[in-house]
């Protein structure tokens, strides 16, 4: 038994051709965060104050769609959500409908400890946050030029826009279809880690879908489908959404591992296994330091780490050297 972390930023439809400059500036981000991560960890954090840490940064890295980098609704607004969860109290806290806060996952561990609540939304949130003292921005330093042209892109197809995936001709009708670069935006941030106690902890945050309906929420606050974590694993869940809530997705892999008596691995793969092609991918790690990344996507952006000297950065289905 030893610590270990995971983190992820985004699943989806990652097209091998993904040019240098989409694709560096997030293989750097994963490598920093992982590494904020894991000397946390060795300096005997709690996971809870890691994977919030871990989402912070991600939150801050205007590369993923999350925080300062987070997509925008059909108004052209950004919506911010995030969950957080303890495996061994099962404490948690989720927000959503943020539009100034910088650190959505922050605001999601205050409602855990500051509340009798689990999950606040919209201007509830924002007056809670007000309230707290958490640091918020201008609405406009969540925007960027980038978003707006996803935003742009995915309103002349007429589509709401999942991760990332393929570009393609102006002409064409596939509900699939992207904008140049294959660059849509990755859908989730999220970390989860155990410590060499066994304490596990998870945290999500998103900005949701490109040109999503405007208070469409989606699986990265709710507990069970996007979050969780008890005394068997911690679990954090990307792609689209509304598939994510259906097959209760971050929940079941601790289910299937306390009821069928799987590895952590095992489970990840079978629930995985059983969302629609195309749509999930999760980090997870268990009790006793096991670390699963499973997708089945094109790929999912990823970083690993354990106490015994393993590490990962990876896109696809082979490591990043």
């Amino acid at each position: 038994m030893g610590w270990a972390i995971a983190l992820h930023g985004g699943a989806g439809d990652i097209p091998h051709s993904l040019p240098p400059d989409r694709r560096l500036p997030r293989e750097a981000g994963l490598r920093h965060c992982l590494d904020v991560g894991i000397a946390a960890l060795k300096a005997h954090k709690h996971p809870l104050d890691v994977v919030e840490l871990v989402v912070r940064e991600l939150e801050n890295y205007p590369h993923f769609n999350a925080g300062k980098g987070s997509v925008l609704t059909s108004s052209g607004t950004v919506e911010m959500e995030a969950s957080i969860m303890d495996g061994k109290s099962k404490k948690c806290g989720a927000v959503s409908g943020l539009s100034t806060v910088v650190n959505a996952v922050s605001l999601a561990r205050l409602v855990m400890e500051k509340t009798p609540h689990i999950y606040l939304g919209f201007h509830g949130a924002e007056a809670f946050a007000r309230e707290q003292g958490v640091e918020t921005a201008d609405p406009s330093y969540f925007i960027t030029p980038e978003n707006i042209e996803r935003l742009k892109q995915a309103q002349d197809a007429n589509r709401v826009q999942i991760d990332y995936t393929q570009p393609v001709q102006k002409e064409a009708t596939d509900a699939a279809a992207t904008i140049p670069n294959g660059d849509s935006q990755i859908g989730t941030v999220g970390c989860v880690a155990v410590d060499s106690e066994g304490n596990l902890a998870s945290a999500t945050s998103t900005g949701g879908l490109v040109n999503k309906m405007a208070g469409r929420i989606g699986d990265s606050p709710i507990i069970g489908a996007g979050t969780y974590a008890n005394h068997l694993c911690a679990v954090s869940a990307t792609g689209k959404g509304e598939a994510m809530i259906r097959g209760t997705v971050a929940r079941d892999v601790a289910a299937v591992m306390e009821f069928k008596g799987l590895s952590l691995k095992e489970a990840a793969a079978y629930v995985i296994d059983q969302v629609p092609p195309g749509n999930a991918g999760l980090v997870a790690v268990s009790s006793t330091g096991e670390i699963a990344t499973v997708f089945n996507t094109t790929g999912m952006f990823r970083a690993c780490a354990s106490e015994d000297g393993y590490s990962e950065v990876a896109i696809w289905d082979s490591p990043l050297k």
